[in-house]
């Protein structure tokens, strides 16, 4: 399997598909899963010639488990460390839920001369947690029963959030796939434990909002307007509003984890966007 090693000697697994040649596309993933998680996208995109290319954040799946470094700056940096060594350029980044969060610092902290385009799909930036400059946000309450619920049972725990509102398998007439529910168990339970802990905060406590003032490429956002785990409000309609080329498309009725419940058209979002 395909490593790239950090400055602390973190192994970070990656995988890369498609013509090498293409146009690449970056995949960040959502916490707690792994890359895996974007296989739909990344099979349909390398099907039509993109050379896609997706890691597992430290902590996460394959990669290292270190004690340290589970914060948006060090999953920033190791993300250029992954460009660096695949000398990647002309890149379109693509990050869904805490994903977006790393795209974001990503590109406020390195940069974008290595990426032409972004997305973000139900991602946190600017700011998840609820500050007297962010009412909108969900109160630190919410982040610290995540917390609570990993120590105490960390397994029922990562049952309850596919079963329920990840998915939007808790609405009315919603048909739950078990296999889904299973396939983020399973991501979940490999990650290291303080890894997932920290990336709680990582993802909730992190203000992105000067990294995207900054952020001079077109970036799309995509988002559910029934989204349960990060509220539209407080991110992608509050977010675009800060980026210099941002545009905003909203699913009607469309859960957290868009990825996977509306794949299909993501997947044509995320082409056309390439094509454009």
């Amino acid at each position: 399997m395909p490593f790239v090693t950090t400055s602390d000697k973190t192994q970070i697994y990656y995988k890369d598909w498609g013509n090498p040649a293409g146009k690449t596309v970056v995949f960040s993933h959502g916490w707690p899963l792994n890359s895996d998680n974007w296989e739909n996208q990344m099979f349909f995109l390398s099907s039509q010639g993109y050379r896609c290319i997706a890691h597992d954040r430290r902590g996460h799946g394959r990669s290292s488990q270190p004690w340290e470094g589970n914060n948006m700056d060090t999953y920033a940096d190791d993300l250029l460390v992954l460009f660096e060594h695949l000398d990647l350029k002309d890149v379109m980044m693509v990050g869904h839920s805490t994903g977006g969060g790393e795209v974001i610092r990503f590109l406020g902290r390195h940069g974008t001369s290595r990426v032409s385009k972004a997305v973000l799909v139900s991602a946190v930036p600017p700011l998840m947690v609820k500050t007297e400059a962010n009412p909108k946000g969900l109160p630190i309450e919410v982040f610290d029963g995540f917390r609570s619920a990993m120590v105490k049972d960390r397994s029922q725990f990562f049952l309850d959030v596919p079963t329920g509102p990840f998915f939007g398998f808790n609405r009315p007439g919603a048909k739950a796939s078990q296999g889904l529910i299973q396939s983020w168990w399973m991501q979940g339970m490999v990650c290291g434990f303080k890894a997932v802990y920290d990336c709680v905060e990582a993802f909730s406590d992190t203000d992105m909002t000067e990294d995207m003032k900054k952020i001079d490429i077109p970036v799309l956002l995509l988002h559910g307007d029934d989204d349960q785990v990060v509220p539209i409000d407080a991110s992608a309609r509050e977010g675009v509003k800060l980026l210099k080329n941002g545009t905003l498309k909203e699913y009607p009725g469309g859960p957290h984890a868009l990825p996977n419940i509306r794949a299909e058209e993501v997947n044509q979002d995320l082409l056309n966007f390439l094509k454009s």
